[in-house]
């Protein structure tokens, strides 16, 4: 859902339930959107009678969020364990280019951490 509406930018709960792969029941979709909307996820706002919800965070900040709550929550707060599980995913799809910037991203910290 919150994929939907980061690329849509807003959306009712008719378009939301529309763009569901596997669509879960209508009344299922609102629930869920009024959990988002209890914990901070997204706000509406009413139109024509009904109700047009839309993000409430940028889509970067919430990305950060929910990967700090995942390595914390799966990989008891190891950044590494949590790259390892990721590069075992998919170190066969990488091409050449983003090990590069993988490599490069890997650099940068080093020197980060050797400033601080």
């Amino acid at each position: 859902m919150m994929d939907i509406l980061y690329q849509r930018g807003r959306a009712s709960v008719a378009e939301i339930h529309q763009a569901l792969p596997d669509r879960p029941s209508y009344s299922a979709v609102r629930a869920k959107l009024r959990v988002l909307e209890e914990k901070g996820h997204v706000r509406h706002e009413e139109e024509s009678l009904r109700y047009v919800y839309m993000p409430t965070l940028a889509r970067e900040t919430a990305r950060r969020s929910a990967l700090r709550h995942l390595v914390s929550t799966f990989f008891e707060g190891s950044v590494e364990q949590a790259m390892t599980a990721l590069l075992d995913l998919s170190a066969a799809r990488l091409s050449p280019q983003e090990l590069d910037r993988i490599s490069g991203l890997i650099e940068a910290a080093r020197k980060e951490g050797e400033r601080a």
